[in-house]
């Protein structure tokens, strides 16, 4: 029996065609996956399943109720997780919990079964509001609040994206426990061990069906798509021969009151090098790259960026680095070039130098064509690929990059890090936090920290040697379930 049947759905925006005469079925209880590229067309299918879009043509329904014609009813049966997070941040846990409750006509105590696996983990951050939850708990929330009216399905766009890869296993978990009790399960995601967590998978590109089938045999016979060849490291006589400490950073510690979010870490890093920092949400990265960037003060310790001291000269470090957070940086209502010549501007570029450089980025990027298009209708891995040059358009010592990647598929990413290799072989240094471990796999060193300290530091090769491991993931997660602190 099919719990979802999609005939021959199609959806243009505009002069885009988001989908394309798209076909397929789901049956009741399946863990069923929806992939495909940046553009592909999923989160359009995503609305046009719950109701919240409708189709040009082609028919779809949910628990045999017509997505059109009874869209009350089907949104009584499904639970929905966009990709961006949903809740809202200035309520706490349990008014976000109410709130959506009361959307749907019942009450936190009535739906406390459905949900109580799931948000009892959550339960004692009751009353702290939801923005100040790690990126684990949120997404906790976010899935007991799409749970609570008890939903035959459940849609996920992409609900992982920018949690650690300890916190996305424990969410796969979780899922599979919906599985046991019947509810059809229908998900998105760019990582591809959770693509194989499921039964079957839709390939979606460039709003087409591609193929339906088995998750091994969809990923193999798209490979150049999901599993693009690893990039060749190959050093530079510069990076052979350079030396030189970009940043050094002896037993810095941040303490929010008796809490030591950094707790006493010394490190340094080399010009041109690719160093990987690592750990999972509430480890303490982001604390500790905030005082790196100047955007925080360390309660104790002492650190220099490009020669410069993070306590006393953070306005002269902001002028030597690039920084690219792990929210998209641009302006979205502003035109490629404009966003360029803005932080060209603000980096105190003269404007002969801007014109000159803006040209040869927008050749390089393959962006000619899209000079004058607004940054909000790009893809994902193209924004992500403008924000990534614009924070080096200056030529800095350090680009700092926080979760660079979130969310974007293996080739784009692969494009990415190309873009990485080229900034780090022109003799920039690369300061890269990510929850792909593969992207670990990259970089020349690696620091993985565990409850505000440092507990691993040196070359992949030397890590997996050392914690006895077959790759990066296996020794993140074996160092990660060593955390004896919440994530909270």
């Amino acid at each position: 029996m099919n719990t979802i049947e999609v005939n021959h759905i199609s959806k243009s925006y505009g002069e885009v065609k988001a989908l394309d005469d798209v076909s397929f079925a789901v049956s009741k209880g399946e863990v069923f996956g929806l992939i495909g590229p940046d553009g592909a067309g999923k989160t359009s299918m995503f609305r046009i399943l719950c109701s919240l879009l409708l189709p040009e043509t082609g028919t779809a329904s949910v628990d045999g109720f017509d997505v059109v014609r009874q869209m009350r009813e089907v949104r009584c049966r499904v639970g929905y997780m966009p990709g961006k997070f949903s809740l809202y941040q200035d309520l706490t846990v349990e008014e976000n919990l109410k709130f959506f409750a009361t959307l749907f006509g019942t009450t936190v105590e009535a739906g406390y079964d459905s949900i109580k696996a799931i948000y009892s983990q959550i339960e004692r951050f009751r009353d702290r509001k939801a923005g100040a939850l790690s990126g684990g708990m949120k997404q906790k929330l976010a899935l007991s609040c799409a749970l609570v009216h008890s939903p035959s399905v459940l849609f996920l766009d992409e609900p992982t994206t920018g949690v650690d890869p300890v916190s996305r296993k424990e969410f796969w978990e979780m899922l599979l426990t919906l599985k046991e009790r019947g509810i059809t399960i229908v998900a998105s995601t760019p990582y591809l061990d959770e693509v194989r967590c499921c039964e079957r998978v839709a390939f979606l590109d460039h709003g087409r069906l591609r193929g339906v089938g088995a998750p091994d045999a969809i990923l193999d016979e798209f490979r150049d798509i999901f599993n693009p060849p690893g990039i060749e490291k190959v050093a530079t006589e510069s990076q052979q021969t350079e030396q030189e400490n970009v940043i050094e950073v002896e037993h810095l510690v941040k303490a929010f009151g008796s809490f030591h979010a950094v707790d006493d870490i010394s490190f340094s890093v080399r010009r041109g090098e690719i160093f990987g920092f690592l750990g999972a949400n509430g480890a303490g990265k982001t604390t500790a790259m905030h005082m790196l960037t100047g955007l925080n003060q360390p309660t104790s310790g002492t650190g220099t960026v490009c020669g410069y001291d993070i306590r006393t000269q953070h306005e002269q470090i902001k002028k030597h680095i690039g920084y690219m957070s792990q929210k998209f940086s641009l302006y979205e209502d502003l035109t490629v070039s404009e966003n360029i010549r803005l932080f060209a501007g603000i980096y105190g570029m003269k404007d002969d130098e801007i014109c000159r450089k803006t040209d040869e980025l927008l050749r390089k990027l393959k962006f000619t064509e899209h000079k004058d298009t607004l940054v909000k209708s790009l893809p994902l891995g193209w924004k992500q690929k403008l924000a990534f040059s614009v924070s080096i358009f200056h030529e800095p010592g350090v680009v700092f990059l926080d979760e660079p990647t979130g969310g974007v598929d293996p080739a784009t990413r692969r494009q990415f890090w190309e873009l990485i290799y080229d900034a780090a072989h022109r003799g920039i240094t690369v300061f890269v936090t990510t929850h792909y471990m593969d992207e670990a796999e990259y970089c020349d060193r690696i620091s993985i920290m565990v409850d505000g300290k440092i507990s691993a530091l040196g070359t992949p090769d030397e890590l997996k040697e050392q914690f006895h491991q077959p790759d990066m993931d296996h020794v993140f997660t074996y160092l990660a379930r060593q955390a004896t602190r919440s994530s909270d």
